[in-house]
């Protein structure tokens, strides 16, 4: 594998980041065994694997490890739940350098389709076929902040509260950590009264299109940064399709493309 490409791939900072996070190996109580093989290496050859979108078995054998082991690392690291500590840690990075906007946060969704596994369901814009849908909540500048995925036939709205729970608490420049925005954005899909009232009870300026009064034109002069987000996974061709069996591969493959990106 070429140096330019393994900097490429996992620059020194973001290994840094990983470091730390990544679960200890545990040796076998019996002994023998295979010796245990580099972490970075092996770490490059997944983040490579999640972002060309080739299969595990064509892993390239210059990247020095095995497609097994790399599948079996990216289970157990996502078992682990590092991908999303990992996206977490990078956002504490741009939080500290003052590079998240706080000013509003845009939520969005978009279907995919799913060839199997958990969290699908029959897709009402592609003729029920089976698909999952990926809820985004970014900041003002389109950096995700939230990701969450279901089955594809759950409606948008159901979203909005788990991802505004599920904003993490993120590092300032100055001051304490910081997770809550400023002015919530969405389109008419997310408006209810109940949504509105949850919102105003912690203090966020609700700024969510009403159906039959205005228009969803006003908020594309905000929401076109979070679709731009969402276009720019789906360049990776992974993302447009699911063929994970477990909805928490796909989602770790999306906090992948997401930290990787960032």
């Amino acid at each position: 594998m070429g140096a330019d490409l393994s900097k490429r791939l996992v620059p020194d900072e973001l290994w840094e980041l990983a470091v730390p996070l990544l679960p200890s190996f545990a040796a076998r109580p019996q002994g023998g065994g295979t010796a245990p093989c580099d972490e970075r290496v092996v770490f490059t050859a997944v983040v490579y694997a999640l972002t060309s979108g080739c299969a595990w078995r064509h892993l390239p054998p210059t990247f020095g490890t095995s497609p097994a082991t790399g599948h079996r690392r990216f289970t157990v690291w996502t078992e682990a739940g590092l991908w999303r500590r990992l996206y977490r840690a990078v956002l504490d990075e741009l939080g500290a350098r003052g590079e998240v906007d706080w000013t509003s946060a845009i939520v969005e969704a978009a279907s995919v389709r799913a060839k199997r596994g958990s969290l699908t369901g029959p897709n009402p814009v592609d003729r029920g076929k089976k698909g999952s849908k990926l809820h985004v909540l970014s900041d003002a500048q389109g950096i995700p902040l939230a990701v969450a995925v279901s089955g594809a036939n759950m409606h948008d709205s159901l979203a909005l509260k788990p991802l505004i729970r599920g904003i993490p608490a993120v590092r300032s420049r100055r001051g304490p950590r910081r997770r809550r925005p400023v002015k919530p954005r969405a389109d008419k899909a997310y408006f209810s009264a109940e949504h509105l009232a949850w919102l105003r009870e912690r203090g966020l300026v609700a700024r969510i299109a009403r159906p039959g009064i205005e228009s969803g034109e006003r908020l594309g002069r905000h929401r076109w940064k979070i679709e731009r987000s969402i276009a720019w996974l789906f360049c990776y061709r992974r993302l447009t399709v699911r063929y994970e069996r477990k909805g928490s591969y796909f989602l770790g493959r999306c906090h992948v493309v997401g930290f990787v990106g960032v």
